[in-house]
């Protein structure tokens, strides 16, 4: 693993807070500047086309006045209903409607360059025309191809604007304002249509106007999504994909690839013309002062980090030096070269390290042979206590030897007693002996130097002074091959377990199926003895209580009260069989019990197969 050194850590530091601090304020500038710069291009656009719509809504609200002018004269009315083969009526109305036509635009001064002509057609198939600054009449038959488009388009009583015109070479650099004109009854019948063509050319004026850079474009689509303007535009399809987004948009801001380029699309639909106005710019044009303002941050990130380094070179060269000067200093103390550093007047923090250094090195130079002395006198008071230890484990096993239950020893005196009251008997001398023979047995002190058979004649010595106390006569069957008969074990450990079954076991009185089998076995350099009932057993959690406290490993309290089925008493009882065990042979080894409710109890001493006790008594 490669070393990193204190200079390389400032290094990496300085580089990782400028980095950071140069990252997180330019990605923050840029985003906000960005989204600024967004905000008042759109807003810049919005208000450019808003102020287009409002002017071509009352460029063209000036010609519905004149419309309306026209669809209600009286000699438009009676026109549609002349004859359409009497000659001198039509030239009669023709040359009126022609006067008046041309007295309304010359009284508005605005309309008269952007007026294209005003033309009236009737269902009969005649029709006036009048062309600014020129009379013409149309062929009647060209006039009436056109007729039915108009009286489909025109809408009933109200003004539609269509892009289209009645002269083929004016088509696209017009736009026609149309309206259906009844008779002059008034009646619901349509009779005829009165148009008025107006020039784009004239009214694309107001729309020139509208700023939009090198790149940026307007743009008119009807409702139906048409091009209207400019010129250019109206080669496109009508309907097509970017009309019909500017359709569904209504008045949002879109982002839409045009001609292969982003580019951002305001719309405005005008409420009165139903014309959409638009406006385009480049994405990459909005962003080009955001862009601007990244390099120059990017720049000046630059140059600071570069300046940034430098100082932290600097600064880290003044810290480095003296450290490196203690660290060699150090290394020769390591090796027992007591070496001092001279303190060259610094009086901030590293002047008070090397300080604290040469302080260090005096005080240990005095201190090392303190330190020898004192693990000398560990070692002698680790040896004292060892041995104090020692004498402690040796005291438990002597008053582990002498616990006998006081409550056996009494109940079966009073029943010596009774027995040499009421009879003579042969009974009394075979019971006297066993009492004997056990007390002999338990307070010899030398636990170890037993065998198996030592156990079993204590056992056999328990069951006599038990059977006359009872007075029930019980049998227990012994399976222990002879081979393991001398095999060592911990004295005063089966004759707990034999008590612990009568007492708990059979808690309704002993019958003859109840059985108490006593086996051994050598496995895997162990030596097992087990000792099983037909009893009650224990219930799992009462199993699961005892089970953990062997884990424990601690000697049963006096105090502690008798349980249900096989499970640990007063006095002598399965802790301390346990506990006696480990203390002889170690903790691996010891007691363990298995038990099913209803079904018995097994009890199993674990010991070593070669029995080479620890401690001698």
């Amino acid at each position: 693993m490669r070393r990193r050194t204190l200079s390389g850590q400032i290094y990496s530091y300085f580089l990782i807070v400028i980095v950071l601090s140069l990252l997180s304020v330019g990605a923050f500038s840029y985003i906000q500047s960005s989204k600024a710069l967004d905000g008042q291009v759109k807003q810049y656009m919005e208000q450019m086309i808003d102020s287009a719509s409002y002017q071509t809504d009352s460029y063209l609200q000036a010609y519905e006045l004149l419309s309306n002018t026209v669809s209600s004269n009286s000699d438009v009315r009676s026109f549609m209903e002349m004859k359409p083969d009497d000659a001198y009526e039509y030239y009669v109305y023709s040359d009126k409607i022609k006067k008046f036509a041309e007295a309304s635009v010359q009284s508005v001064v605005t309309l008269y360059k952007q007026l294209n002509m005003i033309y009236v057609v009737g269902q009969h198939g005649r029709s006036v025309i009048y062309e600014n600054q020129n009379l013409l009449n149309f062929d009647p038959v060209l006039v009436q191809e056109q007729y039915d488009n108009l009286m489909k388009i025109a809408g009933d009583g109200k003004i539609a604007l269509l892009n289209m015109s009645i002269r083929p070479v004016d088509q696209g650099s017009v736009v026609t304002m149309a309206r259906k004109v009844r008779g002059p009854s008034y009646g619901d019948e349509n009779r005829g249509v009165a148009a008025i063509e107006i020039k784009l050319a004239e009214l694309a004026k107001t729309w020139d106007r509208v700023s939009l850079g090198k790149e940026g474009f307007f743009f008119i689509v009807d409702d139906t999504g048409n091009y209207i303007y400019p010129p250019a535009m109206g080669q496109r399809k009508p309907q097509d994909e970017l009309s019909s987004l500017i359709l569904a948009s209504g008045n949002q801001t879109f982002i839409h690839k045009y001609n292969g380029e982003e580019r951002m699309f305001v719309s405005r639909k005008s409420a009165y013309s139903d014309w959409n106005l638009v406006a385009s710019m480049p994405v990459k044009e909005l962003r080009r002062p955001a862009d601007t303002i990244g390099t120059t941050t990017l720049i000046v990130g630059l140059v600071t980090l570069i300046v940034a380094l430098w100082l932290a070179y600097r600064f880290g060269r003044s810290i480095i030096a003296p450290i490196r000067g203690l660290k060699e200093s150090m290394r020769e103390t390591e090796k027992g070269n007591w070496q001092y550093i001279e303190e060259i007047g610094r009086t901030d923090e590293i002047g008070g390290l090397i300080h604290s250094y040469n302080l260090m090195v005096t005080r240990l130079s005095d201190m090392i042979e303190r330190v020898y002395e004192a693990e000398l006198e560990q070692q002698k008071n680790a040896l004292e206590l060892g041995e104090t230890k020692l004498e402690r484990q040796r005291a438990e096993f002597q008053s582990l030897q002498l616990q006998i239950n006081p409550h056996f020893l009494y109940n079966t005196l009073e029943t010596i007693n009774c027995y040499a009251i009421v009879q003579d008997s042969t009974e009394i001398t075979e019971m006297v002996e066993a009492m004997a023979f056990m007390l002999r047995y338990s307070v010899q002190t030398n636990l170890e130097e037993i065998t198996v058979a030592n156990e079993l004649n204590h056992v056999r010595n328990y069951m006599i002074v038990l059977q006359h106390r009872t007075g029930k006569e019980f049998e227990i069957e012994v399976a222990i091959p002879p081979s393991l008969l001398l095999e060592k074990m911990v004295r005063l450990t089966l004759q707990p377990l034999i008590e612990n079954i009568f007492q708990h076991a059979f808690p309704d009185g002993l019958e003859t199926h109840h059985i108490i089998r006593i086996d051994a076995r050598k496995e895997g350099g162990l030596f097992q003895v087990f000792v099983e009932d037909n009893g009650i057993g224990m219930k799992p959690e009462r199993l699961a209580e005892l089970r953990q406290k062997l884990e424990q490993n601690r000697l049963a309290e006096p105090e502690e009260t008798e349980g249900e089925g096989s499970s640990q008493r007063g006095g002598i009882g399965l802790m301390n069989v346990h506990r006696r065990i480990q203390m002889v042979f170690g903790e691996a080894f010891g007691l363990s019990v298995d038990s099913e409710w209803g079904r018995g109890t097994r009890l199993t001493m674990t010991m070593p197969e070669t029995a080479r006790p620890r401690i001698r008594g």
